[in-house]
């Protein structure tokens, strides 16, 4: 009997076709995978992707994104491009403030499936909710961009196109850091939102930025050593 430093250590099961197939069986012709990537940082958009992959050529590697280091990420993005049909939608802050997070995460999944240059008539979709504005039936699944190939594609799509965003950001506004920190809200970023306010990709309607702003109206500055303290 095997003792314990000699048993095989466990290995995380990678994205299959299992969802797709299933639903082909049942009828679909067209499956795409959707995810978003951006739903909790303090700036920036979120971005969707909704993506239907040539079950032949399912490029290799294919995981949830946050497995994925950013050159492996950039690496698949590029193959994705190239082997899949992709649409991308992006909800800026203003949009993300009119609708609040949640229902523009779902209303981007909606308009990312209509973005596609074919018709898909079945929908995976990352999560526990499906999107009422699909144009086809629509399926959660909890986890989904560890489970499904086409969701996995999807999340690699959203979040490179998102870390590319974000480095435009940092650009325009280099005091807030975007390029590290993506608009999460790491000590460093909270404290620049402090010293400096809100920027022109903050969304508004988040607690920390709405309180940043209202340190900034009242003439209150905070010293950004104070403020990561």
């Amino acid at each position: 009997m095997p003792t314990e430093s000699q048993t095989p250590p466990i290995v995380p099961a990678l994205p299959t076709l299992k969802f797709e197939r299933a639903a082909i069986k049942r009828g679909a012709t067209i499956v795409c995978g959707v995810d978003e990537a951006g739903r909790g940082p303090l700036a920036g958009p979120v971005v969707v992707s909704a993506v239907v992959l040539n079950h032949r050529r399912v490029p290799s590697g294919l995981n949830d994104s946050k497995q994925l280091t950013a050159a492996e990420r950039e690496e698949l993005y590029e193959e994705i491009m190239a082997k899949a049909i992709v649409s991308i939608t992006v909800m800026p802050p203003s949009v993300i403030a009119r609708m609040n997070i949640l229902q523009a995460s779902l209303w981007g999944m909606g308009q990312a499936v209509r973005g596609l240059t074919v018709k898909a008539d079945h929908v995976l979709v990352d999560g526990h909710m499906v999107p009422k504005n699909l144009p086809c039936a629509g399926q959660a699944i909890i986890g989904g961009d560890g489970k499904s190939v086409s969701i996995a594609a999807a999340s690699i799509v959203a979040k490179v196109t998102r870390d590319r965003m974000c480095q435009i950001m940092h650009c325009e506004e280099p005091h807030f850091g975007f390029d590290s920190h993506k608009g999460y809200a790491a000590p460093m970023h909270l404290a620049a939102l402090t010293e400096h306010g809100p920027g022109r990709h903050h969304r508004m309607d988040f607690a920390p930025c709405i309180e940043a702003q209202r340190l900034k109206d009242a003439g209150i500055v905070v010293p950004i050593e104070v403020a990561a303290a």
